[in-house]
C-alpha cells in the first residue's frame, strides 16, 4: 500500500472501509445459509446442536442471542420440518432439551460444510499471513471497544 495514502486514513476512512466489507461480507453469509434452505437463527441453532448434542432450550437460545419467545418459535418451526426434536431431561422435567433429528443432522453438516466453502471464497482474497495479521487487528479493536463500553457503563 502507498504509505502517502495510509498516513492519511483516519478513523472516519476506517470505520467506513470495514462497514462496507461488512456489510459485503454479510451479504455473502446470508446468501450462503439461504442456499442451504435456512435463516439465520435456524442455522445457528442447529450448529449449536451439532456441536454439543442435545441441550436445554434455554441454553441454545442465549447462546446465539435470542429470547425466549424466540428460542421457542425457531424451535417449533424446525421441529415442523422434523429438523430437531423436544425431549424431556433425564433428570429434570422442569429441563426441555432440543436435539437434532437425522434430517437436522444432515441438513446442518451440508449447510456447515458449504458455509465453509463460501466463506472461504469471501476472504480468498488474503494470503495466510493477511488473515492472521487482519484477525489479530480486529481483536485487538474489538477487545479494546469492549473494554472502553465496560468501563463507561461503570460510570
Amino acid at each position: 500500500m502507498n504509505t502517502n495514502k495510509t498516513n492519511k486514513i483516519n478513523a472516519i476512512d476506517l470505520f467506513l472501509a470495514l462497514q462496507r466489507t461488512y456489510r459485503a461480507v454479510l451479504a455473502r453469509v446470508e446468501q450462503s445459509k439461504k442456499k442451504a434452505g435456512l435463516g439465520d437463527s435456524d442455522f445457528r441453532v442447529l450448529e449449536i446442536l451439532m456441536d454439543r448434542g442435545a441441550s436445554p432450550v434455554n441454553a441454545v437460545g442465549d447462546l446465539i442471542g435470542l429470547t425466549t419467545g424466540s428460542i421457542t418459535t425457531a424451535v417449533d418451526r424446525m421441529e415442523s420440518k422434523w429438523l430437531v426434536v423436544r425431549k424431556n431431561h433425564p433428570n429434570d422435567r422442569r429441563i426441555r432439551l432440543v436435539e437434532l433429528t437425522s434430517k437436522g443432522r444432515k441438513v446442518i453438516e451440508k449447510a456447515s460444510t458449504q458455509y465453509a466453502v463460501d466463506m472461504e471464497d469471501a476472504i480468498g482474497c488474503l494470503s495466510r499471513e493477511e488473515r492472521c495479521t487482519l484477525f489479530e487487528l480486529l481483536q485487538k479493536l474489538g477487545n479494546e471497544e469492549q473494554r472502553a463500553v465496560a468501563q463507561a457503563s461503570n460510570r
